[in-house]
């Protein structure tokens, strides 16, 4: 599996505009900014981004008010155009 990764990459995903939104809705929109996030830097479409769950768990760690304002994590993109993201 790890042979036909094309691009492996760390990044640090700012989560501050998750702050404009409302006070229940800053963790959701917390998680579509990093799907976005490595739409935008890995060049893949939304259906192709996976994120792991660590990532989740460390988001809604303070539950649904209180997401990080960054976090990092490592996407690795495969030969099918599959990005795969986890904790750093």
């Amino acid at each position: 599996m790890a042979d036909d990764i094309v691009k492996e990459q760390v990044y640090t995903i700012p989560l501050r505009d998750a702050k404009l939104a409302p006070k229940w809705k800053r963790t959701t929109r917390a998680m579509t900014l990093v799907k976005k996030y490595l739409v935008r830097h890995m060049r893949a479409s939304p259906g192709q981004v996976k994120i792991d769950s660590s990532i989740n768990e460390l988001v809604w760690n303070r539950g649904a008010e209180k997401p990080p304002s960054s976090i990092r994590v490592r996407a690795a993109m495969f030969e099918d155009g599959e990005v795969q993201a986890e904790l750093a």
